[in-house]
């Protein structure tokens, strides 16, 4: 008998932790079963080629919000070609609804609802071995043109869960996922963490053991996957603490964290770390209290706002924040002040997401309370709302394109700094360049770095009476992150320059082994830097690529100017 365990992954670079585990726990079952990784950017019919080719016995599939309609046709293509294989899903998008699943997928044998160690170790004992399905809790189960449903599964000790990175091999250059605890005590109505009240931990000694492991391979990054990180007060310190007195120098670790139960102890060793030891993610979906209090949230946006801003003046953490749309009672306005709110701290980054009605959350039953239109295919995302109409949501996605392509790249962080001046808010400042996109017939298309600094240029010189100096600002984001062979058309052309960077480069090249580059500038950028306003300044900056911030990806630069 041969089972074929499947996920399918967003992109190359993620893997399935769900489907090692699986396979790990039924280790018993190795010689009877394979597991296969894709991605949603591959063509379906080359996967179904591939899976066919390998003659399954049995097919288990693993389904999410942002990969089930692919699963779903890989799978029902299957069917045709394997009539008589058995085709099983499991995973969070599966879990909620087994009676719509087999309705919507006649060809399925059965669902595995909730955590799925144990229940795929039994069904795999089922097909090796022999015996009853409706003796294994956690499935629906086709039983004579009937579906059955067992009992739900008693969930596991986590450190029974076996930790599946003991040949790293198979996971060179993609990110590494790791579960410290499952479930999550908040009701986030929206949130699918939220069926699962009870919140288990792995003990500490062996995810500080398994911390080391990760650490002695000089893994690139680690992501706990854990609902919220630091509920647990003490566990959180000796995480960090750990972190902090083993650090290699290369490995970086992201948790998804409460900022408001982030305590004092905690944030004196993170504002220790290393730069790019930690990166956190913090979820703040709305800053309007009646949202928050209907999606059942509790959140103290003036303690997130401290926080933030403590954690930030090093620079030594990268800071990723949340917002969604389309929540109950968050008009255009409301939102547009929550993007505010949120913008005002200037995170590393801005995730600016859409509501997703996802089966099994509470949003979903009061979807139709709260006047909630949205998708049928997933990823279910909200289309209007009694608060918000459509109109709303293409202006958001609008500015939610150019947040991505302009803030969080980090490519045009000072550029950004200045030009919102000239604007009434920074969310106006986007809405602007969403216009201007429009158009210019410039939205929808996949424009090169280059291009973007370009099409900004002269959004610039449109928008900015007087664009020279922050032109300079553009030239100076662009060759902080960017080393260039052909200099932009922006930047300053004049033949005695040209002599004396020539000159520059003779003088400096000795001292350095890496790539660096040298620029002519007419602001003074170190009391740019220093005060954030522009005043003219002839100078020229060296900008040192072998040398970049670990956090915001920036060349170390330095102004130099001497009598040539």
């Amino acid at each position: 008998m041969k089972a074929l365990l499947v996920a399918v992954n967003a992109k190359y670079i993620h893997s399935n932790l769900a489907v090692y585990s699986l396979a790990k726990y039924a280790g018993r079952f190795s010689e009877n079963m394979e597991l296969l990784e894709y991605t949603i950017n591959q063509q379906s019919d080359s996967v179904v080629r591939d899976i066919y080719t390998r003659k399954p016995d049995v097919l288990f599939f693993s389904c999410y919000v942002w990969n089930i309609e692919y699963v779903r046709d890989v799978a029902r293509e299957l069917h045709k070609l394997l009539p008589k294989v058995p085709i099983w899903f499991g995973g969070p998008e599966v879990s909620y609804d087994g009676e719509r699943i087999f309705n919507e997928n006649p060809y399925l044998s059965g669902v595995m609802t909730g955590e799925g160690e144990e229940t795929f170790f039994a069904l795999m004992d089922y097909y090796v071995n022999g015996g009853a399905l409706l003796d294994i809790p956690g499935i629906f189960y086709r039983c004579e043109g009937k579906i059955c449903a067992a009992p739900p599964r008693i969930p596991k000790s986590m450190d029974e869960i076996p930790f599946v990175y003991d040949d790293l091999e198979k996971f060179h250059n993609r990110i590494i996922y790791y579960e410290s605890s499952r479930g999550c005590p908040f009701r986030c109505s929206y949130c699918m963490s939220s069926i699962d009240k009870t919140v288990r931990f792995r003990s500490i000694s062996r995810v500080l053991s398994e911390i080391q492991f990760f650490l002695d391979n000089r893994v690139p990054q680690v992501k706990f996957i854990d609902r919220t990180f630091n509920i647990q007060k003490e566990r959180t310190l000796t995480i960090l603490k750990y972190l902090a007195e083993h650090d290699n120098g290369v490995t970086n670790f992201h948790f998804e964290v409460a900022a408001d139960l982030i305590t004092k102890e905690e944030t004196a060793v993170m504002r220790e770390l290393r730069p790019g030891c930690v990166q956190l993610e913090i979820g703040v979906q709305s800053t309007n209290c009646e949202t928050l209090a209907e999606i059942d949230r509790s959140m103290d946006f003036n303690k997130v706002r401290d926080i933030v801003r403590e954690l930030k003046q090093k620079n030594n953490i990268h800071i990723h924040l949340d917002l969604i749309a389309g929540l109950p009672y968050e008009t255009l306005d409301s939102f547009i002040r929550s993007f505010q709110d949120v913008y005002a701290l200037r995170p590393h980054e801005l995730q600016l997401g859409f509501l997703k009605i996802l089966k099994g959350a509470k949003m979903y039953e009061k979807a139709e309370e709260y006047g909630i239109v949205y998708g049928d295919k997933a990823p279910y995302e909200v289309l209007c709302t009694r608060w918000l109409s459509f109109d709303d949501i293409i202006r958001l996605k609008d500015v939610e394109e150019l947040l991505e392509v302009y803030y969080n790249s980090g490519l045009f962080v000072y550029t950004l700094n200045v030009l919102e001046q000239y604007f009434e808010s920074a969310f106006a400042m986007y809405d602007s360049m969403a216009q201007y996109y429009r158009i210019h017939r410039l939205a929808g298309i996949s424009h090169s770095r280059i291009s973007r600094y370009e099409i900004l240029k002269d959004f610039i010189e449109e928008s900015v009476p007087d664009s020279a100096q922050l032109k300079q600002v553009l030239l100076f984001d662009l060759y902080l992150r960017e080393n260039l062979k052909t200099r932009p058309d922006f930047s300053l052309k004049h033949p005695e320059y040209k002599a004396m960077t020539a000159a520059l480069y003779r003088k400096y090249a000795p001292a350095f082994t890496g790539q660096f580059h040298i620029e002519p500038f007419h602001i003074d950028i170190c009391y740019f830097m220093e005060t954030g306003k522009l005043r003219e300044k002839n100078c020229f900056i060296l900008f040192d690529y072998s040398r970049r911030h670990p956090v915001l990806k920036q060349a170390h630069f330095t102004e130099i100017w001497e009598d040539l």
